[in-house]
This record gives structure tokens, sequence and C-alpha cells, in this order.
């Protein structure tokens, strides 16, 4: 990515809609009021215009990534989110449950416990597992 594309507003918005689709980025939209604009172009500015859109390691490595860091981190919400972007990026449900599985390890049972939840949830909400 050049610096000239790296400073285009628009490129944190295209790679989210990439990422989560177009109808994640309208309800997120659908959020923004004239206290929080600030948060949500700082985040598609930064996050994804900067961060997501680099070279160097694919799109599926950072969501597997984010997935073990919000795991640690215990933020389901927020791991939700990235369940469903990591299955964008072709994540199949065994690689999700190997991340997990290893999360376990270092960040403890009560937090995987948690995530293995929240990937449940998404993957039954889009029928890859019963």
């Amino acid at each position: 990515m050049s610096d000239e594309e790296l400073n285009d507003d628009s490129l944190g918005r295209r790679v989210l809609t990439e990422l989560m689709g177009e109808t994640y980025l309208r309800e997120k939209d659908a959020k923004r009021n004239s206290f929080n604009d600030v948060l949500h172009d700082y985040s598609a500015d930064v996050c994804f215009g900067r961060v997501w859109s680099r070279e160097g390691i694919d799109r599926k490595q950072r969501s597997i990534l984010n997935i073990a860091i919000l795991t640690a981190m215990n933020r389901p919400n927020q791991l939700k989110n990235h369940v469903e972007g990591a299955l964008n990026n072709g994540c199949t449900p065994a690689e999700l449950k190997e991340v997990l599985l290893q999360t376990a390890v270092y960040c403890g049972l009560p937090a995987a416990t948690d995530a293995f939840r929240v990937a449940e949830g998404v993957l039954r909400e889009r029928g890859l597992i019963d």
C-alpha cells in the first residue's frame, strides 16, 4: 500500500466491507451519532485502513491473531465479530477450534470456555455445526 492509499479515508470502510459485508457496515453506520462518529472514523482509518490493509500477513492470519488476543482479553462482543470475520477470511471451524484450544493453554479454561461459546453461536447461526 502506498502512503496515499493508506491516507485514503474510504480505504478503511472498503476493507471493513470486504471483511464483514455491506450489511455489517450499514448496521455499524446506523449506530453513529454526533458524539461517537470520531470513534467510528478512528476505527475505520486505523484498524482497517492502516492495519488490515497492510501486506506482510494475510487477512486469515490477522483474524487468527485477533481471535487469540480477544480470547486472552475476554472480549466476547468483539470476539463474535472477529469469528464472523475469520470465517469470511477463509478460516474453517476446525481451524477456529484449534486456535481456541491453543489459547486455553495460555489464557486458561474460563477464557477459552467463553470463547468456545461465542464461536459455537456464530457457527450455529451459519449452519456450520449442529
